[in-house]
C-alpha cells in the first residue's frame, strides 16, 4: 500500500482524549448545524404526498417520531448485525441501540470524543469515528467497547466504511488523509493530493474502490485498495458534497449541502447533478433504500426525501419542527430510519400508490 503513516491501533478502552470541535469546523464548511431542538416523545405524521404528473405513481410516506434520549444529539445512524439500530450521540458521547420491540439503550464514552459516523463491520462488530478524540471506537451487540487512536493528532476522523478488504476505511477531515483500520487495529493513513481538502464521507463502491466526499476541494475522491487516489471535480462551484452512498445501478450517489443538489458519479467519473426542490434544504446524509430509490435528509429543510435512478424526486416534511434529520440508514424491517438531532429516530415507511390527476 502506499500510505504515508502506519500505526498500531492498541485498543484503548474508553480513554479520555483531545481534539477540535467537529460542529465549528463543519459550520465554518456548511455541513452541520447544533442548534438545539425541541423534544418531542412520540408522533406519528403522514409525510407530503407530491403532486403527481402525468397520471404516474406516487409514493404515499407515513412518518413516525420514537424518542431515545433526552439529552438530544442522535447524529448517525446504521442497522447492526443484530438487526438493531444503532446510532451515535454526538452531544453526550454515547452510543445508543434501539431493537425492535425493546426500549433504547446506551453506553457512555468519554463525553467530550464527540461520536459521528457508525457503520457495521466484517466482524459483526459496530464500528464508529470519535472527531474530538481522534480515535477509531468498535463496539460489540452486547456492549464491549475498544478504541483505537489514530496515529495523527487532532485528524478529525469523521466518515467510515467497511471495505472490500475486510477493514474499516475512513475520512480525516483536518489532516486531508483518507485512513484504514484493520479488525486487529492496525492503522493505515493515505495523504490526499489537496490541502483544505475536508474529506467527510466515505462508502465502498461496486467497483472495488472506497468513494469520498472532499467538501472543501469540491470534489469528489476515491481511493484504490492500493492506495491510489483519483479525484473527480464537481460541476457546481462551491457545492460542498457530504453524504455519499452506493446506489443500486453501480453508481455512488452523494448530496451537495451548499448546492441544495444530488449528485450521481459513475465508476468511470461521469457526474450527473439533480437540484432539489428547496436549493436551501441543505442535504446531509444519503442512503440505498429497499425500494431501488437513494433517500436523503435536509436538515435545513426539516425533511426527508428520495431520488430514483432517473432523476425523480419527491420530498416529505417531518411533523416536529426543528429536528434536524441528519444520518440516514435502511432498517432491517425495510423502512428508512434517520437520526434527528432533538433526540428522536423517525421511520420512515413508504407504498407506492397510483393517483389520478
Amino acid at each position: 500500500m502506499l500510505g504515508q503513516r502506519t500505526g498500531t491501533g492498541a485498543a484503548a478502552r474508553l480513554r479520555g482524549g483531545g481534539g477540535g470541535s467537529p460542529e465549528k469546523r463543519f459550520v465554518d464548511r456548511g455541513c452541520l448545524t447544533t442548534s438545539s431542538c425541541r423534544y418531542t416523545k412520540h408522533v406519528r405524521e403522514p409525510g407530503r404526498i407530491p403532486a403527481c404528473i402525468g397520471g404516474n405513481a406516487v409514493t404515499a410516506v407515513s412518518i413516525d417520531e420514537y424518542a431515545v434520549t433526552d439529552a438530544g444529539g442522535p447524529y448517525a445512524i446504521t442497522t447492526g448485525p443484530d438487526g438493531a439500530l444503532w446510532f451515535t450521540m454526538v452531544h453526550s458521547g454515547q452510543i445508543g441501540r434501539l431493537a425492535p420491540g425493546s426500549e433504547p439503550t446506551s453506553w457512555q464514552l468519554d463525553p467530550a470524543c464527540r461520536p459521528m459516523i457508525i457503520v457495521p463491520g466484517a466482524d459483526r462488530a459496530l464500528w464508529f469515528t470519535e472527531y474530538q478524540a481522534d480515535r477509531i471506537g468498535r463496539i460489540t451487540p452486547d456492549g464491549s467497547v475498544d478504541e483505537f487512536p489514530l496515529p495523527t493528532p487532532g485528524c478529525g476522523p469523521f466518515g467510515i466504511a467497511a471495505g472490500p478488504d475486510g477493514a474499516l476505511w475512513f475520512t480525516e477531515t483536518i489532516a486531508d488523509r483518507i485512513g484504514r483500520i484493520s479488525l486487529d487495529g492496525q492503522v493505515t493513513e493515505f495523504p490526499l493530493p489537496a490541502t483544505g481538502a475536508f474529506p467527510s464521507a466515505i462508502s465502498a463502491g461496486a467497483d472495488g474502490g472506497m468513494w469520498f466526499t472532499m467538501n472543501q476541494a469540491n470534489a469528489i475522491g476515491r481511493i484504490g485498495m492500493d492506495g491510489r487516489i483519483t479525484v473527480h471535480p464537481l460541476p457546481t462551484e462551491a457545492a460542498a458534497p457530504v453524504g455519499i452512498t452506493a446506489g443500486h445501478d453501480g453508481a455512488l450517489w452523494f448530496v451537495e449541502i451548499a448546492a441544495g443538489q444530488i449528485g450521481r458519479i459513475t465508476p468511470g467519473g461521469v457526474i450527473v447533478e439533480f437540484p432539489l426542490p428547496d436549493r436551501a434544504g441543505r442535504p446531509h446524509a444519503i442512503t440505498a433504500g429497499g425500494d431501488g430509490k437513494l433517500w436523503f435528509t435536509e436538515w435545513a429543510g426539516n425533511r426527508v426525501g428520495s431520488i430514483t435512478t432517473d432523476g425523480t424526486i419527491e420530498t416529505y416534511n417531518l411533523s416536529t419542527p426543528g429536528c434536524e434529520p441528519h444520518g440516514i440508514t435502511l432498517g432491517s424491517d425495510g423502512a428508512l430510519w434517520s437520526a434527528l438531532e432533538n433526540g428522536s429516530l423517525a421511520r420512515i415507511a413508504s407504498a407506492t400508490t397510483a393517483r389520478s390527476c
